[in-house]
């Protein structure tokens, strides 16, 4: 499926601003003015400049927080993408009921605490962020995660994602949730892809972000068949 640009001229501005080059822009500019956040149950809330805001926004990180206050700006992030901030381009701090998580390993096990799944869900989150694709929310959809090419404003996103765990996952084990999958994601104009979480990962090494390093993802796109489009044609001799 070919992507669909929202206006005239959207696809040449995507071209002229890569989403690497403005992570990369962002990953610069909390990192000098040390972009701090706070962890609860469910999100991590992170106070930034009005200019540290756009750039968060032009990466689509978080949400923004209505405030009335003029100099600062609420972002809320999702564990996924607090932990991708904090833990791959290592441009935020975040903080804990008043104390810093001062390294990796504390803040993994803070937020696995709060969320059991979190080791697959970001292991499919960061592998589809370090291919440079925008990553948020599938909830609306029924799905983990949709993707984007670029900047939703610029374009629709393409893929609708789930996320199976290949160890203990009974999503899309009959013909009748693949086919519900296909046809929601298909009249909303995505393609579903599904990504395969693989590997043996001891116990203890659960509680260390290094068994990041033991998962594989299996990319697998399904799409509706029609027959109308696959028959040929009956008039051919």
């Amino acid at each position: 499926m070919a992507p669909r640009w929202k206006w005239k001229g959207a696809e040449a501005k995507a071209l002229a601003e890569p989403v690497s080059k403005t992570v990369s822009e962002l990953q610069s500019s909390l990192a000098q003015i040390e972009v701090s956040g706070f962890l609860s149950s469910c999100n991590v809330l992170l106070s930034v400049e009005p200019e540290q805001a756009e750039v968060l926004d032009r990466c689509c990180f978080g949400r923004p927080v209505v405030s009335a206050e003029k100099d600062k700006r609420w972002i809320q992030l999702s564990f996924e993408e607090a932990f991708f901030l904090f833990y791959k381009l290592k441009c935020i701090k975040i903080s804990l009921r008043g104390r810093s998580l001062e390294n990796e390993v504390a803040l993994w096990r803070s937020m696995r605490s709060f969320k059991t799944n979190f080791a697959i869900s970001y292991k499919a989150y960061s592998h589809l962020r370090s291919k440079n694709w925008i990553v948020r929310s599938g909830l609306q959809y029924g799905v983990d995660f949709v993707v984007y090419r670029h900047h939703p404003s610029l374009v629709h996103s393409e893929y609708a994602v789930l996320v199976q765990f290949i160890c203990g996952n009974d999503r899309l084990k009959v013909w009748s949730d693949i086919h519900c999958s296909v046809r929601l994601t298909g009249s909303v104009a995505k393609t579903l892809l599904v990504l395969y979480i693989n590997g043996n990962v001891n116990t203890e090494n659960m509680n260390l972000p290094l068994c990041l390093e033991d998962y594989t993802v299996e990319e697998q796109t399904i799409r509706r068949w029609s027959p109308e489009l696959g028959r040929e044609d009956e008039t051919r001799t």
